[in-house]
């Protein structure tokens, strides 16, 4: 059985990928083994990012441990505001110094500023799996539009102002509903078929 370890330590993340991966592979975090990597998020694509993340922790574990045949997980995700030219995209985490809800705000400030009524939205999760030599990497993606003010209680990040065609938030769904129509489910299950 090969081993998938997740570049993450995000339990609900570790979870999806053994609901989606688990029957063929075993799937454990990073944290799991003990290595630490921290890769600098410099590229100019979510794809890009994921790869660099993906294939550095890969060529670490193998010079650090003794796991041989290890494929490494990583992803990269974010919004892109259609009426502002794809903002914030890669720099989604990093272009607001704040909580989740300052950032939300301001960017409902940022758009309600532009001169379009266009409050279209989509969420995007790159995720690659490399081992360190060989990589792959699918997109997953979920579109919605901005709403005026953020709704729910779930969720976290641009949860709360990312509503869905059914005129509910990301953060109004349960943790279940949420999960089924992921941009990360959709990426992961691309990934899947093609391994």
């Amino acid at each position: 059985m090969k081993t998938i370890i997740v570049a993450s330590g995000n339990p609900g993340k570790i979870k999806e990928v053994k609901e989606i991966f688990g029957n063929e592979f075993d799937v454990i975090s990073i944290k799991d083994i003990g290595v630490e990597v921290d890769v600098e998020e410099n590229q100019e694509t979510f794809e890009g990012n994921a790869i660099q993340k993906a294939e550095t922790i890969a060529r670490e574990i193998e010079k650090r441990t003794q796991i041989k045949d290890v494929w490494v997980l990583a992803d990269d995700s974010g919004i892109e505001v259609e009426a502002l030219d794809g903002f914030p995209g890669v720099n989604t985490k990093r272009w607001f110094d704040g909580t989740d809800r300052e950032r939300n705000l301001a960017l409902i400030q940022k758009l309600n500023q532009s001169s379009f009524d266009n409050r279209n939205v989509n969420f995007i999760t790159a995720i690659a799996i490399s081992n360190g030599e060989k990589s792959i990497c699918k997109l997953g993606v979920l579109s919605g539009k901005i709403t005026k003010s953020p709704r729910g209680e779930n969720g976290f990040g641009f949860d709360e102002i990312f509503e869905l065609e059914n005129g509910k938030t990301l953060a109004e769904l349960t943790e279940e509903e949420k999960n089924k129509i992921s941009a990360r489910k959709i990426a992961l299950e691309k990934i899947r078929e093609q391994i």
